[in-house]
């Protein structure tokens, strides 16, 4: 049998940059999964928190140069890479000197909510996705974590269904629940727009919040697996009642780790 792939997505890991739980969960998943054969890669951005020369990353000039296009504009792809210490695992990021070059992350130091949050989502996965093309890595599964991924799974099931990098991969999306409470611009849906992409498939965004980017995930992945108990009344709703929701019970990691082999392995159809 061939080995699973599994790319991890995710707005931070573990111990590059930790603003939330997400870093950790997203360092150890990786971990135990390559511990039980798996190939694995990890795409995070290269947010401005993380220094380049303590954490000794450089750039892959081979997967560099690309543009993404976020509404009109196109936008430069830069790929850095670095290892994580005593694990034999590579974390790749995405950067863009617009974006990623803050010293901070979603808030400036007024605890503003920056208004191009959404775009920097945007180029995000789409960054990802055009990666992994580039890596001609095709992974079975694309796990997402949070809301700046939600728009991956989408992706997969609208512009890239056909592609033969992605034509298999089934997508997980985790929700945390890290959630805010500015909006978006009214711009959003055609910001996020790409080939084969409607207005209809991008219509939970149209609430231009953080709900909206939970919804978009929930609708498209082929798992959710929900980390926190508690949530707004609708997206609690939602998640709850969900037919693709997986219970994952966290109080083992052994435990942990084996429940989430056996959901990639489900859904890839594997025994």
């Amino acid at each position: 049998m061939d080995k699973l792939r599994i790319l991890y997505v995710s707005s931070e890991i573990n111990p590059f940059l930790e603003t939330s739980d997400v870093a950790a969960y997203v360092r150890q998943l990786p971990a135990d999964m390559q511990d039980r054969g798996a190939e694995i890669r990890i795409l995070v951005p290269r947010f401005g928190l993380i220094n380049e020369r303590k954490n000794r990353l450089h750039e892959v000039v081979r997967l560099s140069g690309i543009n993404i296009t976020v509404g009109e504009e196109e936008k430069a792809l830069v790929i850095k890479v670095a290892s994580i210490p005593n694990a034999k695992l590579q974390v790749y990021f995405i950067d863009n000197e617009d974006y990623f070059h803050r010293k901070s992350v979603f808030f400036d130091k007024k605890n503003k909510f920056y208004d191009d949050n959404d775009e920097r989502a945007i180029f995000f996965c789409k960054g990802v996705l055009e990666t992994v093309k580039k890596l001609g890595w095709a992974p079975d599964i694309v796990h997402c974590n949070d809301w700046m991924t939600a728009l991956i799974p989408m992706y997969l099931k609208t512009t890239y269904r056909n592609d033969p990098m992605f034509k298999d991969t089934k997508s997980v999306f985790t929700v945390y629940n890290n959630a805010f409470s500015d909006k978006f611009d009214a711009d959003l849906l055609e910001k996020a727009k790409a080939m084969d992409v409607s207005d209809e498939a991008l219509a939970h965004l149209r609430s231009a919040d953080f709900d909206g980017f939970i919804k978009l995930g929930v609708a498209y992945a082929d798992a959710i697996v929900k980390v926190d108990k508690e949530f707004g009344e609708g997206l609690n709703k939602l998640l709850n009642e969900s037919p693709k929701r997986v219970d994952i019970v966290e109080e083992d990691d052994n435990l942990l780790s084996e429940q989430y082999y056996n959901l990639y392995n489900d859904l890839v159809g594997q025994e």
